[in-house]
């Protein structure tokens, strides 16, 4: 294979010397492309810039559409918003999509690392539905949990799959997809030294080290996912087919709006009750952002039940990232539907910046996520 994913997995938990110089950090959504520079002095990272571009434009679509470009294309955003945000450095790491890709944790007999190797192909076609010559594949051993303990932890005896064998996370992503992103690295005259599946950067930038599981969901425009954090390894993870676009297309349906309206409506005051509209006008507001959030919220409470039922865990706090996760007034929604605390992202505060921008990168830092946890890995690799 021409591609490797080489320390796609360790790299999440590397915390090796830091490089000298800027580097980037650039997550590719459905809808937008988002960007971050940062250095390191003295130790610490610093934020030297950021931008973020709407897609839907170079599609003919309105901004907040989730649209399907070509490499070309996406080349061509790309160094827009490089030129827009007056981006510097040109080396990094890019985020590869979570549909383009399959992360599962799979059961495997205790065995020695040569013959787990020559294992994991085979095993991998139970799990992935096209031919394993299309994908690359990698993987890791999820450490024994020996000793330490968490508050979350349920006294129960061990599942069967705790009491035998080993566990291992399990990447696949497709040859296509890594094809393309590397056509949109050189179109944009980037050298991106690695990608990384999305969720692993945004686990890297949102979530605090800690034993106890952590549930993040990743509102995106046309997907959210949902996966499940233990001791630094994503244990579970899935994906709902519906995401920002479908609150904005609920909106303009419920209103009579333009997709374009409604998306402004939505940012600009999301679930917070405006002057601006009439006591029904704002019922009706909250209703239809509501009928897609529920919807979202009904299936992570799912999650949680199950992975307490497989795992005998509680977990202990969910995490909303992801640009739908700047929607005003979502977290005190998330509080009343799920039965677990609930926090939103926050990538900035793993950076120094300036402190008239700590208030604004608050409230965009969920969607920026994936792009501060990849340069906060190309910032921590040797």
């Amino acid at each position: 294979m021409a591609f490797s994913l080489s320390n796609v997995l360790k790299g999440f938990t590397s915390l090796g010397k830091s490089t000298e110089g800027s580097v980037l950090g650039i997550d590719i959504g459905a809808s937008s492309a988002k960007i971050v520079q940062l250095r390191t002095s003295r130790g610490a990272a610093i934020l030297e810039t950021y931008g973020e571009i709407a897609l839907g434009p170079y599609g003919g679509q309105a901004i907040g559409k989730a649209v399907k470009l070509p490499p070309e294309k996406i080349a061509e955003a790309i160094t827009d918003v490089i030129r827009e945000a007056n981006v510097t450095a040109r080396e990094g790491g890019l985020s590869i999509p979570f549909s383009s890709s399959l992360v599962s944790v799979i059961d495997l007999p205790q065995t020695e690392p040569e013959q787990l190797k020559r294992m994991i192909p085979i095993e991998a076609r139970k799990y992935i539905p096209i031919p394993i010559s299309e994908v690359t594949l990698d993987y890791f051993v999820i450490p024994r949990e020996e000793g330490e303990s968490s508050a979350f932890d349920r006294v129960e005896a061990k599942t069967p799959m705790q009491a035998k064998g080993q566990e291992v996370l399990l990447v696949a992503i497709h040859n296509t997809a890594l094809r393309d992103y590397q056509t949109i690295a050189a179109t944009a005259a980037l050298k991106i030294n690695f990608f990384e599946i999305e969720i692993f950067s945004a686990v890297r930038s949102s979530v605090a080290h800690g034993i106890a599981p952590v549930l993040v969901v990743d509102l995106g425009a046309a997907t959210t996912k949902i996966y499940v954090v233990e001791r630094g390894i994503v244990r579970s993870s899935h994906l709902v087919s519906m995401g920002g676009q479908h609150m904005t297309e609920n909106l303009g349906r419920s209103m009579g709006w333009d997709f374009e309206k409604a998306e402004r409506v939505k940012r600009e005051r999301g679930l917070i009750d405006s002057n601006a509209y009439s006591t029904d006008e704002n019922d009706k507001i909250k209703t239809a952002l509501l009928s897609t959030l529920t919807r979202v919220f009904s299936e992570v409470n799912r999650v949680l039940l199950s992975y307490g039922q497989r795992y005998n865990k509680n977990v202990s706090r969910v995490v909303l990232a992801g640009g739908g996760a700047s929607l005003p007034g979502i977290a005190e929604a998330a509080h009343g539907s799920l039965s677990a605390e609930v926090g939103l992202a926050d990538p900035f505060s793993h950076t120094e910046v300036p402190a008239f921008l700590e208030s604004v990168l608050r409230e965009i830092g969920p969607g920026f996520a994936v792009a501060v946890g990849v340069a906060l890995r190309k910032l921590k690799s040797s």
